[in-house]
């Protein structure tokens, strides 16, 4: 493509920005409502901001890669260092604040979006649309065989396939059965991150790989948010239609819920395209989401950030109280109710990382990967 696509860049940065919000309450026991999961089946803002991260790395990977040189053998190897890299600093970012490798979670969100670069990413050089929604699908059915045909134990001991339940189902035996006593700390016998998730949360990526080819094709006559908002129609229609036999859950991340939120990040993207690349007020629109724009250009990096500084403040202490709960206490003592505290708390800190990305964005400093 000829030049940058502000709508990526603004999509991206709005994924980035929710996800250092809900990721950061004031109190994680008194939550903003819409800023939280859902407790185990359905789906909640708070829970297409991970599918619209990874959406939109496969859509970056697609852009990018296109315009590198060498065959696809030799960026395939750049994106397996990638990767690779990611991981280690999400597993790096597990060991903070307490150094402890024997019990150290060993999966994260930035484990998966690692795991699913490596696994899309032969398909997205290699292959065209058919190869990726071939993919799509495969993955999705693959999962669905393992998870229903398959009989494991649970976390209770009985044996049986198809419990689709915290700790009972296939992904979950599997991750006890690879990675002992190295899960989720809330939960211990399962992980939201698990290994098995992978496969369909790879399919998240490649949607945002086929928005991507179909961005970066020659111009029709028709403007290419159509595209978008009808491909969004039609996975939304589709996983809500899926939900009614498989629940749309998250922490599975069921072939349900990569259809639900596909359908809402097509959506989303459209709207941001049409607005921002092909409407005749684009300037207009691209200054009115600067911001977003700016969270978007250092979107790993702010992440990161966002993370060891939330580490940090849980750590340090003043008088004996972590700096968190301290802040925390201070804003309760507003005329607030404690929930919009703690969101004040989540805006609060999000301001604060806008703050080092305008200043990273004054000088130029653009981290890469």
């Amino acid at each position: 493509m000829r030049e940058r696509l502000a709508s990526l860049d603004v999509f991206r940065g709005f994924a980035i920005a929710a996800m250092v919000l809900v990721n950061n309450p004031g109190s994680w026991k008194h939550v903003y409502g819409p800023l939280d999961h859902a407790a185990w089946n359905g789906c909640t803002f708070t829970d297409l901001i991970f599918p619209f991260f990874l959406f939109a790395a496969g859509l970056a990977m697609t852009i990018t890669l296109g315009t590198r040189a060498g065959g696809p053998a030799a960026l395939y190897r750049i994106l397996l260092r990638r990767a690779a890299l990611i991981f280690l600093i999400g597993l790096g970012l597990n060991l903070i604040p307490a150094f402890q490798p024997s019990t150290v979670r060993v999966l994260g969100v930035l484990q998966r979006i690692a795991l699913t670069l490596a696994l899309g990413g032969p398909i997205v050089l290699w292959g065209r649309e058919r190869a990726a929604a071939a993919a799509i699908l495969g993955l999705c059915g693959l999962w669905l065989v393992l998870e229903l045909a398959v009989p494991v134990a649970g976390a209770d001991g009985v044996v049986a396939a198809g419990r689709l339940l915290p700790g009972m189902d296939f992904g979950a035996w599997l991750d006890r059965l690879a990675l002992p006593g190295h899960l989720w700390a809330h939960a211990r016998t399962w992980d939201p991150e698990g290994l098995l998730g992978t496969l369909p949360a790879t399919a998240t990526l490649l949607l945002g790989s086929l928005a991507g080819r179909h961005l970066a094709a020659p111009a029709g006559p028709r403007p290419k948010w159509r595209g978008l908002v009808l491909s969004g129609a039609a996975l939304l229609a589709l996983g809500w239609v899926l939900g009614r036999a498989l629940p749309i859950n998250k922490s599975l991340w069921t072939p349900s819920f990569v259809a639900f939120t596909g359908g809402w990040a097509f959506l989303a993207l459209g709207a941001c395209h049409a607005a921002l690349d092909e409407s005749p007020r684009r300037d207009l629109a691209r200054r009115l989401c600067l911001p977003l724009t700016i969270y978007g250009m250092n979107a790993l990096f702010l992440f990161v950030l966002s993370g060891v500084a939330a580490r940090a403040i849980q750590t340090l202490r003043a008088g004996g109280v972590p700096l968190k709960e301290r802040a925390y206490l201070a804003l309760a003592t507003l005329p607030l109710s404690a929930e919009n505290a703690s969101l004040l708390f989540a805006v609060l800190f999000n301001l604060v990382m806008f703050a080092v990305a305008c200043a990273m964005w004054r000088k130029k400093w653009f981290v890469k990967v």
